[in-house]
């Protein structure tokens, strides 16, 4: 056991012996485990993140993609309309683990993108730091046995790993993406900077030759729960199963693929026009709602031939990932049945952010994200050689080939929401999201509610019978902020928070405050971001995301106060969270920034 891990079991054991009843959550000094009956007692905890997905890929929220597992448990448990993440993946990811905002956990902006402004500020550190205690942790600390396969991306030093946060067994991609074929051809990532580091119960470890992301994560974290079924190990547990599908290099096996030849040769117009129209007939939007134009995005008529031919088989390929995962989802949910172990288990599905937009091509030691739609010239076009990347239509799909599928595919597929990755809009941050299993009212229900993944941490520890520590491994460690969903869960409530209580968003200086069925957003003028030359406004817009989820139309000039009470709640949550205000030359050039 590491010493942190050490410390949070005797922190456990004294709060077992002398917690007090009725406690409030954070008043607790410690985890503690209220007693219950045998009848009653924990239950197990499954929570799968898809990486970079669509809000609506999965067939329960208005795809054609083939997810047949996902939708069951879709359709037998609650769907959330509005369940809202950070505008990337390990922002999100921290919020997850911590269930505070990722500017105190640590993650205030990607590791990978840190700047002059951002860099050694407290929250900014790069990984999930040590004001908080990871869920893992916690449940650990509280009796649960904890096992995760898949992507970490929250810290890639030995005390960060997830062996050192938490989880018991676990098999991790500790950065943000790899080659989904495994090491066979990660000599040429290695070549590129981009070598991938894996950690299986924190030793160095590597994606087997020949094997695919997602069937190998479901192998690994199948195992864990087999291995402790033979070593007759009782205790509830906590699996999570973060995979990188269908998060690029666009890269699935060919049977796979073939399922969707010819799938999506009528182009992204066309699929967003039929996937808004799905929606609306199962009553994920309203009936009138309305999608944002896309950003950036030449027609599809105006392609070449070999162009459509091009982009139809980057949607092929990603559909195939999605359609991958979805297998896998079923493979777990077998073996949980198997092991006797599905009905006491509660199961949170949900995506880490919007899909990504991204112009992506072949790597190399200068590669940087392009513009969504950018011209030819803004984006690395030529595959790497040297590096074995063959990006020509038919090895699309390969391990040797490395793309996106750009914005034309991600907007269709985050429809009729506003971009896409990287921005706090609509696009960005709600994502598909359900829950199911032992005590979640279901049947198909809906539920609409703003919901956040900071809500998930409270959720878990509630249904575990467990009090957040004012202290963990012997420092302090900050609140949960988010709540817990178990009254929307057993359908005892609608929502769980107030149309006064603010819940803020920023990254790359974009930023974003939702109050009710409100929501203010500016995107700054600036170009180091996440894209290039994304999007921007450089001012405050004014949406009411219930009546128009697409964000298509600004009120800030027709409800003048109501935005200067957002903006003024940003401003008092970006305070409060230690958020790096925008550079100087940023504000000065947009005198418009204020409503």
């Amino acid at each position: 056991m590491t010493v942190r891990q050490i410390l949070a079991a005797t922190s456990a054991l004294v709060a077992v012996a002398g917690a007090a009843p009725g406690v409030a959550a954070g008043q607790a000094t410690s985890a503690a485990v209220s007693p219950a009956p045998a009848a009653q007692r924990q239950p197990n905890f499954l929570v799968i993140v898809a990486d970079d997905l669509g809000w609506s890929d999965l067939g329960a929220f208005g795809g054609e993609i083939q997810t047949p597992n996902l939708d069951t448990l879709a359709l037998s448990g609650v769907r959330f309309t509005g369940f809202h993440t950070a505008p990337t993946c390990s922002p999100t990811r921290s919020m997850l683990m911590s269930g505070v905002d990722n500017h105190e956990a640590g993650l205030g902006t990607m590791a990978e993108l840190l700047g002059d402004a951002t860099r050694g500020r407290p929250g900014y550190e790069g990984y999930l730091n040590d004001r908080v205690a990871s869920i893992a942790e916690l449940l650990h600390a509280g009796g649960y046995a904890t096992v995760m396969a898949g992507k970490w991306h929250l810290g890639l030093t030995p005390e960060r790993e997830p062996a050192a946060r938490g989880f018991e067994h676990s098999f991790a991609l500790l950065q943000g993406l790899s080659n989904h074929f495994g090491e066979d051809q990660n000599a040429a990532w290695a070549a590129a900077g981009y070598a991938p580091s894996y950690r299986d119960d924190g030793k160095p470890a590597a994606l087997p030759k020949g094997s695919y992301s997602a069937d190998y994560f479901a192998d690994r974290l199948i195992g864990y729960l087999d291995g402790a079924a033979r070593a007759g190990d009782a205790r509830p547990f906590f699996a999570y199963l973060p995979f990188t599908t269908p998060h690029w290099p666009l890269q699935a096996p060919a049977e796979t693929i073939a399922k969707y030849k010819g799938r999506y040769d009528a182009g992204y117009e066309a699929l967003r026009d039929a996937r808004l129209a799905r929606q609306k007939q199962l009553g994920l939007v309203p009936a009138d709602a309305v999608a944002h134009a896309t950003e950036k995005v030449p027609a599809w008529s105006s392609l070449s031939a070999e162009g459509k031919a091009i982009e139809a088989r980057k949607m092929e390929v990603y559909a195939a990932m999605v359609d991958r995962m979805d297998q896998n989802v079923g493979r777990v949910i077998a073996a949980l049945k198997r092991l006797g172990r599905y009905d006491d288990t509660i199961i949170l599905f949900f995506a880490d952010n919007g899909p990504e937009g991204n112009v992506i091509e072949a790597p190399s030691p200068r590669f940087k994200p392009a513009t969504p739609g950018a011209a030819a010239a803004d984006a690395p076009k030529q595959p790497a050689p040297a590096l074995g990347i063959d990006n020509s239509l038919a090895n699309i799909g390969r391990g040797s080939s490395y793309v996106g599928y750009g914005p034309g595919w991600a907007q269709a597929n985050s429809t009729p929401s506003w971009l896409v990755k990287g921005y706090p809009t609509e696009g960005g941050i709600r994502v598909s999201a359900f829950a199911t299993g032992r005590g979640v009212k279901g049947g198909g229900r809906i539920a609409n509610a703003n919901l956040d993944v900071r809500d998930v941490a409270p959720t878990l520890l509630d249904y575990a019978g467990l009090r957040q520590p004012q202290q963990f491994a012997g420092h302090p460690i900050l609140p949960h902020e988010g709540h817990s969903l178990r009254p929307v869960l057993a359908a005892e409530a609608a929502g769980v928070r107030t149309a006064q209580e603010p819940v803020g968003y920023e990254l790359f200086f974009r930023r974003a405050l939702r109050k009710g069925d409100w929501k203010a957003v500016y995107l700054s003028a600036g170009t180091n971001r996440y894209t290039r030359q994304g999007v921007s406004t450089g001012r405050w817009q004014l949406f009411n995301v219930a009546a128009d989820p697409g964000e298509t139309r600004d009120l800030a000039v027709a409800e003048p106060g109501r935005l200067t009470e957002l903006v003024a709640a940003y401003d008092a949550y970006a305070k409060a969270k230690g958020v790096v205000p925008l550079p100087a030359a940023e504000t000065a050039a947009a005198p418009a920034a204020r409503p």
